[in-house]
């Protein structure tokens, strides 16, 4: 494996990092004190502007035809700056599945708008009663002309400003995912907040009916594409979760550098800097194993266990690390109005998004026990 990134993957990096370098400021952040909706319009145009939105996207729809690898750099770079718009749902959760098992007219009906920063898609994975995203309780019945959808999916990101959503459900048995229109008659959305304070939504289907081409790939297959979304939405969760972590270890090397008490920075003091290299070694743990889990996927590789990993990490040392730099902060790194206390609360909204590292942790042991340690 070589996770070093190509000068392209680099040139990518350093354009993302510019955009939201220029546009993100802490000033622009939105001010959570109560629960609202976050979308930076500007910086989505900016985004598309660059081409940025269709990263994964093939070129024969209008993106840039790479892959899930240039898509987690981006999303990480969104992460060290908590940028206010929805590049996962819409990039990874919603437009990666149409990519990929899209018939033609579905693609060519959705991709071209999504790269063009016309349209936002989203993806509604966990249903409000049910532990398991790999078995939705939503149900789907064919009406012989069109199916219809009853259910209630919970925490779905953006949904307030997404034009379709992915659905999963079950029908005799089967997963099915369907792309359902936002505005259909029998949707209603109620927000829900997050740790954070940004509003997620619990989307309610009665009765929504949706036409057969609305339904993504064969009938029989279901469940693996959902499987497959999934893992690439943890991947690109982890980056996230990577570069939130990354720049709250960042900004707490500038202050402890530069705050100084009995006449010297207080990052020459002992124990500061044990905590911060703990929190250093901690992120870079996270870093191998996101990247080792991408890069799998990226591959076509199993990675079960890897993700498993990886969201185990991202979980428990994104919480250290983060905790850390508001500790070594000392009272400023509590205080609402200095940044760090946003980048804190979205690590802490990552951990718990699609699964704790308790629920990833159980996974990985269960594979352990069943197939024995992989040998490549």
């Amino acid at each position: 494996m070589d996770f070093q990134l190509s000068q392209e993957q680099q040139d990518l990096r350093e354009l993302a990092a510019k955009i939201f370098g220029d546009l993100v400021s802490p000033e622009r952040l939105p001010n959570f004190e109560e629960p609202c909706d976050w979308f930076d319009e500007r910086l989505w145009a900016e985004l598309a502007k660059a081409s940025l939105l269709g990263v994964g996207i093939p070129t024969a729809y209008g993106g840039a035809g790479m892959g899930l690898i240039e898509t987690c750099v981006i999303l990480e770079e969104a992460g060290r700056r908590l940028a206010p718009v929805p590049l996962l749902p819409s990039m990874l959760m919603g437009a990666a599945p149409i990519v990929e098992f899209g018939t033609e007219r579905q693609k060519r009906s959705v991709l071209p708008a999504v790269a063009a920063g016309q349209r936002i898609l989203t993806a509604a994975w966990l249903d409000e009663d049910s532990r398991d995203p790999l078995a939705p309780t939503t149900r789907a019945r064919s009406t012989g002309e069109a199916w219809q959808l009853d259910g209630c999916k919970a925490y779905v990101p953006a949904a307030q400003i997404a034009s379709t959503i992915l659905v999963s459900a079950t029908t005799d048995g089967v997963v099915g995912l369907f792309l359902v229109d936002r505005e259909s008659p029998g949707v209603s959305l109620e927000p829900q907040a997050t740790t954070t304070g940004e509003l997620e939504y619990r989307v309610v289907l009665r009765g929504v009916t949706v036409t057969p081409e609305a339904r993504l790939g064969q009938a029989t297959d279901g469940r693996a594409m959902l499987d497959w979304a999934i893992s690439r939405s943890l991947a690109g969760l982890c980056a996230v979760e990577l570069g939130v972590a990354e720049r709250a270890l960042r900004m707490t090397a500038d202050y402890t550098g530069t705050r100084k008490q009995f006449g010297k920075a207080i990052a020459t003091f002992q124990a500061v800097a044990q905590r911060a290299a703990d929190a250093y070694i901690d992120l870079e743990a996270m870093r191998l194993a996101t990247m080792q889990a991408i890069w799998r996927l990226a591959h076509g590789r199993d990675a079960e266990r890897e993700l498993a990993i990886a969201k185990f990490w991202v979980s428990e040392a994104g919480h250290r690390v983060c905790y850390a730099a508001q500790h070594l902060h000392g009272g400023i790194g509590v205080d609402t109005d200095y940044p760090l206390h946003h980048y804190y609360l979205k690590s802490r909204h990552l951990e718990l998004t699609l699964g704790g590292s308790h629920t990833h942790l159980a996974r990985s042991g269960e594979r352990l026990a069943k197939e024995g340690p992989r040998t490549s």
